[in-house]
């Protein structure tokens, strides 16, 4: 099996759910669920926000036309249906159910296309930034998935590829922790430390690195997110191995 794991980063205006998050920076959206037929598309989202980001979400979720993972600019004439499974001041959950048309496309189907059944997917929506995680059989074609989902958010969104491998992936060697990297979220750590980012006191914030690699603050603060996150669990991972037994003479 392979993890195939990428985001797209929206532009403003674009995607309704992608805008609402950018006006409330603490707020994410995670799947719980996620699952698609050749014609049918159904999945289950936890939010967590302020409540005033949550009712912000909410509203998107009920009222945007093309929510539910479909990539048409424009009416495809989808059925879609969303319901409010549970809520609290701070979580929401959602359902949501979708039956697409000829006229439809989305990452699910596309990647069902290319990559074949059988896929589990994952989702974790930030900001513009909206990161996949995919398990495929590594039989399919990623390439040509990767060509018609650009092809697909055309201008509404830049794809970033943030790691391909086995999932079998060892933990054992200390010298792999940063192979799962993506280019840009190596260049943005390698940054973030060169410039005394991580330094006590900071010796520049996170707009001035931004403004450095040329890069949106939002953009920069995914990435530096997403490489801590990676390095911490994999540390941890490590910490918890078992140690070597010893073998008495």
């Amino acid at each position: 099996m392979r993890e195939l794991v990428f985001a797209l980063e929206y532009e403003p205006k674009c995607n309704r759910v992608a805008d609402t998050l950018a006006d409330h920076p603490d707020a994410w959206i995670r799947s719980l669920s996620l699952h698609a037929t050749e014609n049918r598309l159904w999945r289950v989202d936890h939010a967590t926000g302020t409540p005033d980001a949550l009712a912000d979400i909410e509203d998107a979720f009920l009222n945007s036309d093309y929510y539910a993972d479909c990539l048409a600019t424009e009416d495809c004439d989808a059925t879609q249906t969303t319901q409010i499974l549970d809520q609290t001041d701070d979580t929401l959950v959602l359902y949501s159910y979708w039956e697409r048309t000829p006229l439809c496309s989305s990452i699910p189907h596309i990647a069902r296309d290319h990559l074949g059944d059988g896929l589990l997917f994952d989702t974790r929506h930030e900001s513009r930034h909206y990161t996949w995680r995919i398990i495929h059989s590594g039989e399919g074609d990623v390439s040509a998935f990767f060509d018609e989902l650009a092809t697909a958010v055309g201008d509404c969104a830049r794809t970033e590829i943030l790691r391909t491998a086995a999932t079998s992936t060892s933990t054992n060697n200390t010298n792999d922790r940063t192979t799962q990297l993506s280019p840009e979220q190596e260049a943005a750590l390698q940054a973030a430390v060169e410039h005394g980012y991580y330094e006590s006191p900071r010796e520049i914030d996170v707009g001035g690195l931004a403004e450095h690699l040329n890069v949106p603050r939002s953009t920069l603060t995914y990435r530096l997110r997403r490489a801590e996150e990676h390095l911490a669990k994999e540390h941890v991972a490590h910490e918890n191995l078992p140690s070597e037994p010893s073998i008495s003479p």
